[in-house]
């Protein structure tokens, strides 16, 4: 493995700013469900669900873009997966009819928004080829 590029190095700092977004984004819908509690329109146990695990889903891409920045290769195998299957899997429940306000889904489509292009730098070829499996 050849993390120590600087293109490589280039290429991992600009995800873990687009992670960085996704996370900000969570953290502002968590701060809209928080506002709407206080003024006794409860948001539902699904949102704040969903609110977590955006949060959750965040913080561990993070770490995870940051170990696969300095060389490990399951980390760089998981963050490929997650800003792939992520991004998805919001637009999928988000499509769900009735079950969420406009301005969450609007607030979950623009993460996973920020979030896609991870998927695409991280699966370039010049990164897939740092973590290239030794023969």
């Amino acid at each position: 493995m050849n993390t120590s590029d600087p293109q490589i190095q280039q290429t991992f700092g600009t995800a873990r700013k687009f992670v960085a977004g996704y996370g900000a984004l969570g953290v502002v819908v968590l701060v809209v469900d928080a506002v709407l509690a206080a003024a006794g329109k409860e948001p539902t146990a699904f949102m704040w669900g969903r609110t977590g695990g955006v949060l959750a889903s965040a913080a561990v891409a993070y770490w995870l873009t940051g170990l696969a920045a300095r060389g490990s290769r399951s980390a760089f195998l998981r963050v490929r997966i997650i800003s792939v299957a992520v991004p998805v899997a919001i637009v999928a429940i988000d499509l769900i009819p009735g079950a969420l306000p406009a301005w969450f889904i609007a607030l979950q489509i623009a993460g996973a928004a920020v979030l896609a292009p991870t998927a695409f730098l991280l699966n370039g070829p010049a990164p897939r080829a740092a973590f290239a499996a030794a023969r």
